[in-house]
């Protein structure tokens, strides 16, 4: 009996009818049906290609389906997320803005030259303030106060007006300039023109005020917390910044000038977050007591802590801890039975809390519902699938039997006398097809070469063997300078970075010049031009790659100087002569390359760059070909080469 070389019966070789009853059997699951008592022993489960095929289609769909589903609604939570802090950092952009539009005011109002809240320059200087809080919808109020105690002030709440306070004899007298609207369209004097004065006596002293007092201390720019402005007498906050000069008359003073900017125009900010219909935020003073918040509209005169979802919400934050942080954070509670999206960060400029919460079920409610109804789907297409499947695969199991003998057949090279196996499934008769035309082939083939000396090479288990034959090629060796030192200094990650950039870079010019490259060896490569094709002019090729290597590393060393890495600089050595090339190695593993003297001194040419102070070196042979036209300079003395007797004339390339 014929067998294969696991010892294993050959099943070609059973009786026909035998053959003919494994096609024919009704299996899909367990055992064949009143098998014979001898035969017992030999019973085996099976399965038809059909069942397999149906079994881990569905298998396969269902665990697609699970994964798509449990993906999907993660997907959907982290749109959810993205919307939600979308906004939220729209609303903080616009308050930081806000903020940092007041600052610059109040900065520029500081660098004035001649600032004075009182004296020759005190007119000016209100016109001035008057000017900067008419172009600052930012701020309520504008102001300068000396340490004299007087102070210079403009204002649009309650009532728009220009303020002085001068201090005298230990009494206060404040004048009050009231001005026009400054909604109202006139010229520039008209609007600054004074429609009634009002004088009266007062124990205002701006020196005891919190941003008089914070500006000085620090030295530097304040945030006061927030506080009941004395004229409008609603919260808000001001912004303070010390200023010391000395004038012409030789008085040094110290100034302090502010802007104050109200709660109300904040709570702005915070109503547009919910302006979708849903959701809220807030801010939160830096002791978390509430300065504004959406669902609560209105100006608020007093700070009072955080109540029903923002509290909740608050009541979370410093359960975990994170009330207060600097760090942005994003997170779920749950109120009253309902569960809310909420993100924190932290206004930088004053120390608040932005908070920001939407309730989960109005955010992703709908695209849920709609994710689950398309799983509902996908799960009904696959039930039909999975009948058409199992009922189509009868169309193919006996035929693949068959075919499956075929192929035996054409592997043991009897040819003679193939079936043909017709099918109306299409795979089945491209197969089929395929088959004969490989037998056919084969055929052919051993009219050339004996089928008994196929059978003897299979049987004894000859493959492709090594192979070689002599080649001209022009051999390029390159290597990076002060390599082992730059590794050395450098985190392997960003060293393995650099080095495939450049790598990559290299390859890339290579290529564009009919390059191959044989092989990496460290950070140095081995490129063959003429090899494994032959390559006109290769010489030329190769000496022009190697010059716009080096310009393109010039750029790329650039490059990484801005990002404070070190400089590659890439030294070349080119050789040109016959080398045996092909694909070399041992029986079970090959490759193409090449070998040869020419390889060696390729290789030494490169190296001798660091002891001749040069980069691109190419033979005497290499500059023959390149026939003038590029620049070169002949070094003036021949080079004798580590382990070679005779001494070589070589070139540099010039750039």
């Amino acid at each position: 009996m014929n067998r294969y070389p696991s010892g294993a019966p050959d099943p070609a070789a059973r009786p026909s009818s035998e053959v003919a009853a494994s096609v024919t059997r009704p299996w899909a699951f367990g055992f064949a049906s009143n098998p014979a008592p001898s035969r017992r022993r030999t019973r085996h489960f099976r399965v038809d290609v059909g069942t397999i095929v149906s079994v881990v289609a569905l298998t396969q769909s269902l665990l697609l389906v699970s994964l798509g589903y449990w993906g999907s609604q993660r997907l959907v939570s982290r749109i959810g997320v993205s919307a939600h802090k979308s906004n939220h950092d729209r609303t903080e952009d616009k308050v930081n803005a806000f903020l940092s539009k007041a600052e610059s005011v109040v900065g520029a109002v500081a660098g004035t030259p001649s600032l004075r809240p009182a004296g020759e320059q005190g007119e000016w200087t209100a016109e001035m303030l008057w000017t900067m809080l008419q172009q600052s919808p930012e701020l309520d109020s504008l102001y300068v106060a000396n340490d004299e105690g007087q102070m210079l002030m403009a204002l649009r709440y309650p009532a728009p007006a220009i303020r002085h306070i001068a201090p005298e004899r230990g009494t206060t007298t404040e004048t009050w300039q009231y001005k026009r609207p400054l909604e109202v369209d006139a010229e520039p004097q008209q609007r600054y023109q004074t429609i009634r004065l009002e004088a009266f006596q007062s124990d205002y002293d701006p020196r005891t005020r919190s941003w008089y007092i914070g500006a000085r201390a620090a030295k530097g720019p304040v945030w006061t917390q927030p506080y009941v402005f004395a004229a409008a007498q609603e919260l808000g906050v001001t912004y303070a910044l010390p200023s010391r000069r000395r004038y012409a008359d030789g008085n040094p003073q110290a100034l302090v000038v502010a802007g104050d900017v109200s709660l109300g125009r904040l709570s702005d900010f915070v109503r547009q977050f919910s302006s979708s219909g849903f959701g809220g935020s807030a801010l939160l003073s830096a002791d978390h007591r509430v300065l504004a918040r959406s669902d609560m509209p209105g100006v608020r005169h007093q700070l009072e802590a955080p109540t029903g979802v923002l509290g909740e919400l608050h009541q979370h934050m410093v359960d975990d801890g994170t009330a207060g942080h600097a760090a942005d954070t994003a997170f779920s509670f749950r109120h009253e039975g309902r569960r809310y999206l909420a993100q924190t960060s932290r206004i930088e400029i004053t120390g608040w809390e932005l908070v920001s919460w939407v309730p989960e079920d109005a955010l992703l409610g709908d695209l849920r519902r709609a994710v689950l109804w398309s799983m509902l789907l996908v799960l009904g297409f696959l039930a039909v699938a999975l009948a058409i499947s199992l009922r189509l695969s009868k169309l193919v199991t006996a035929p693949v039997e068959n075919l499956s003998r075929i192929a035996r057949r054409i592997g043991m090279l009897e040819l003679d006398s193939l079936p043909r196996e017709p099918s109306r499934v299409l795979e089945i008769q491209h197969l089929d097809q395929a088959l004969d035309e490989s037998a056919r082939s084969l055929k052919a083939f051993s009219k050339f070469v004996p089928v008994d000396v196929i059978n003897q090479l299979i049987a004894q288990g000859h493959a492709l063997a090594p192979n070689g034959s002599p080649r001209r090629v022009t051999v390029m060796f390159t290597d990076v300078e002060g390599f082992t030192s730059i590794s050395e200094s450098m985190p392997p990650a960003v060293l393995v970075g650099q080095l495939t950039d450049y790598f990559n870079l290299a390859a890339r010019v290579f290529a564009r010049h009919g390059g191959v490259i044989d092989k990496f060896i460290g950070d140095g490569i081995m490129v063959l031009w003429g090899a494994p094709a032959d390559l006109p002019d290769a010489e030329y090729k190769a000496c022009l790659a190697a010059l716009e290597l080096q310009a393109e590393m010039r750029a790329l060393n650039r490059q990484w100087h801005s990002q404070a890495l070190p400089e590659f600089r890439t030294r070349v050595g080119i050789h040109t002569g016959m080398v045996i090339a092909g694909v070399l190695g041992s029986n079970d593993r090959l490759s193409y390359t090449a070998f040869g003297d020419v390889i060696n001194v390729a290789s030494r040419i490169e190296g001798i760059n660091k002891q001749l102070g040069t980069q691109l070196l190419v033979s005497e042979v290499t500059h023959a070909g390149i026939k003038g036209r590029l620049a070169t300079r002949r070094v003036e003395e021949q080079v004798e080469l580590r382990g070679r007797q005779t001494k070589m004339v070589l070139y540099e390339l010039l750039a």
